[in-house]
């Protein structure tokens, strides 16, 4: 069986990434090849508002969480539904 690997295609080397500061930590790093995966976000703000976004989203979902059982239990007090509430008859 042979397989049909692709080989990556060869960059030319950029002088001006060279001294950047990821590939300059490669290097000490001992790494063959002077690239780190992962980066800099080139969106960084936007990023960083929808991470607040979420955030907000995540915090009206927790509070939501907590007073629905606060107002479920007397409720079920109102009811009468002392079985639910964990009150002997």
């Amino acid at each position: 069986m042979s397989e049909d690997r692709r080989q990556p295609l060869a960059l030319p080397p950029d002088p001006a990434a060279y001294d950047s500061e990821r590939n300059a930590a490669a290097r000490r790093r001992g790494l063959a090849t002077p690239y780190i995966p992962g980066g800099r976000d080139p969106e960084q703000a936007r990023s960083e508002q929808e991470d607040r976004h979420y955030l907000r989203i995540l915090l009206v979902m927790v509070i939501a969480i907590v007073l629905a059982g606060f107002v479920l239990g007397i409720v079920a007090m109102q009811l009468g539904l002392n079985g639910l509430v964990g009150n002997p008859v």
